[in-house]
């Protein structure tokens, strides 16, 4: 199996996970933080979301400059769910495509002339793109529980859920 295609399995997972969890925001409460040192609600699911674009980026370019980055404004949870999927089958597009070769070529990320990180493509699907996604996710289920919103299930059930999404039930074969 392809590298791609190994985190195009992965990814078809967390994706579907990650829905779960945009599905739940309440974006009534979109300015809620819980630390001044915190994004808001609404930034963090929007950011959840924006990491998909970066799969298709990191594949099909050699880099990502962030100096006229300007996020998205999104204010209800449908237009938040549309983003991403758009996004997520961007991303799951590239994958199926991608040459192992492509992806031991280095990228980086930019901020204008400012190399802020160079690594192997594939090494930057796994942290940058992967990672991060769980990371930022896992951020979203503490502002959750702290707003009392169902938590939803990731890789066991949680307190609120117990439908688990395995490979088999999303990917069948």
């Amino acid at each position: 199996m392809s590298i791609g295609h190994s985190l195009l399995r992965e990814l078809e997972i967390e994706g579907r996970v990650t829905r779960r969890f945009l599905e739940r925001v309440p974006f009534e409460r979109k300015e809620f933080q819980p630390s001044e040192k915190s994004e808001s609600l609404g930034r963090l699911a929007i950011h959840l979301a924006e990491i998909m674009a970066w799969w298709e980026a990191c594949i099909n370019q050699d880099k990502l400059d962030f100096v006229d980055f300007k996020p998205q404004v999104i204010e209800t949870t449908e237009g938040l769910l549309r983003y991403y999927d758009e996004l997520y089958d961007m991303a799951c597009v590239a994958l199926k495509g991608v040459k192992d070769t492509d992806l031991e070529k280095d990228w980086s990320m930019t901020y204008g002339s400012e190399i802020l990180f160079t690594l192997p493509k594939k090494q930057v699907l796994r942290t940058f793109c992967m990672n991060h996604l769980v990371h930022h996710r896992a951020q979203l289920s503490v502002y959750f529980r702290l707003l009392d919103v169902a938590v939803p299930a990731v890789y066991g059930p949680s307190a609120d859920d117990d439908e688990v999404l395995t490979i088999d039930r999303i990917n069948p074969g």
